[in-house]
């Protein structure tokens, strides 16, 4: 057997070149458009010459073939003209509403209003936002619906530029030893947000005083200078490397075991054998678990620690990255889904002689409508 070297190319996902470096995209956007000219030539040619007809035919042929060999940020032209179409299609409001839309309180459609041609005004009319994640559970496990369930965790990086040649190689096995492992879909996202450090800073100047000598109290100031400096000078982003895991929940859960299958024979014996729906979620919840333990075990002799996200964490992470240039950073301690946010402050906000009479319509910066609107109206904060 020969001992020979077959290169892989990196872009697996890179459609196929069919004629002249061309892909079948490419040709049929260029062919198609040939054809039209080509036609419309063929019905007009009695009637207009050609000149006339170049000027038409010329500026058509080169926004095709912009659209066709054009690229921006990785993506071509015309798939880029396929979204902007369909992002102007979408509705342009749209609100958290699981339990499905509701029509606004008067106080509110009275200020929000749409100018049309004839001088009327029409309400504006939001559309329900559906997220691919539906809720996470305590376990951290990220309901995607349809589509599976998810879990998310965090891994440390190493330092592969000052290793040597045969400690990147053997970084390099360790990680292609845990690619090998898999046996269903993974992402590795590399996030990258705003790095905020006035709590540093706030620290650093309130701890100052207490510190035994002056000298290091004179450079934990100038420490706090320099950090605000920098913050002044430049945008400061941190990185995060995110392991997602994922399980289809249509898939049949194995009992190949004998003691899987022991088990489900008692469970059925007992009556509480959950239904199938219930049991497959289950299993792919099982199953993730296993896939991040064995991502825990594989990785750690590279240096990469893996650490799932429990159900705080992962709910950040979904907010962040919903808003990626948020000023508020994430926090494990944002409300959940089905928390209702309640705090002492918002009691004696509004007082009650602010409150308009039925039927008045409030002024926009103070008040917030009725009390009778404001028992059907509930504002969402998520």
């Amino acid at each position: 057997m020969s001992n020979q070297t077959v290169r892989i190319p990196a872009d697996i996902d890179r459609p196929d070149r069919l004629v002249a470096g061309l892909t079948g995209r490419q040709l049929i956007i260029l062919a198609g458009t040939a054809m039209l000219l080509y036609l419309g030539w063929s019905a007009a040619r009695t009637v207009l010459p050609l000149p006339v007809f170049l000027l038409v035919a010329v500026p058509i042929s080169a926004a095709a073939t912009l659209l066709a060999l054009g690229k921006r940020d990785g993506l071509s032209l015309d798939r880029l003209l396929l979204a902007a179409i369909g992002q102007h299609l979408q509705p342009r409001h749209r609100v958290a509403a699981p339990e499905g839309l509701r029509p606004a309180p008067a106080w509110i459609t009275q200020r929000m209003t749409v100018a049309t041609t004839n001088t009327t005004h029409a309400q504006a009319a939001p559309a329900a936002l559906r997220l691919p994640a539906q809720t996470v559970t305590d376990t951290g496990v990220v309901d995607l619906g349809s589509d599976g369930l998810a879990m998310v965790a965090v891994a440390s990086t190493v330092n592969f530029g000052l290793r040597t040649p045969t400690e990147q190689d053997a970084l390099v096995a360790v990680f292609g030893r845990y690619l090998h492992s898999l046996t269903n879909p993974v992402q590795i996202l590399i996030r990258a947000e705003r790095l905020d450090l006035s709590n540093q800073i706030a620290e650093l100047r309130a701890a100052a005083p207490a510190l035994p000598h002056p000298a290091l109290e004179q450079a934990a100031h100038e420490h706090a200078d320099y950090l605000t400096q920098l913050t002044d000078s430049t945008d400061l982003l941190r990185r995060q490397v995110l392991l997602i895991l994922r399980e289809p929940a249509d898939a049949t859960p194995a009992t190949d075991t004998v003691a899987a299958r022991l088990a489900v024979s008692a469970r059925r014996h007992r009556g509480d054998e959950p239904t199938a729906p219930e049991a497959r979620r289950r299993a792919a919840e099982a199953r993730l678990a296993r896939r991040v333990s064995e991502a825990v075990d594989l990785l750690s002799p590279a240096g990469i620690v893996v650490t799932p996200l429990d159900a705080g964490q992962a709910t950040a992470v979904l907010a962040a990255a919903c808003n990626p240039d948020s000023l508020v950073p994430p926090s494990a301690r944002v409300a959940g889904a089905d928390d209702v946010i309640t705090t002492a402050a918002d009691h004696g906000q509004y007082p009650a002689d602010d409150i308009p009479e039925p039927g008045t319509p409030a002024d926009p910066p103070t008040a917030t409508g009725t009390a009778a609107e404001l028992d059907d109206w509930e504002v969402d904060y998520r």
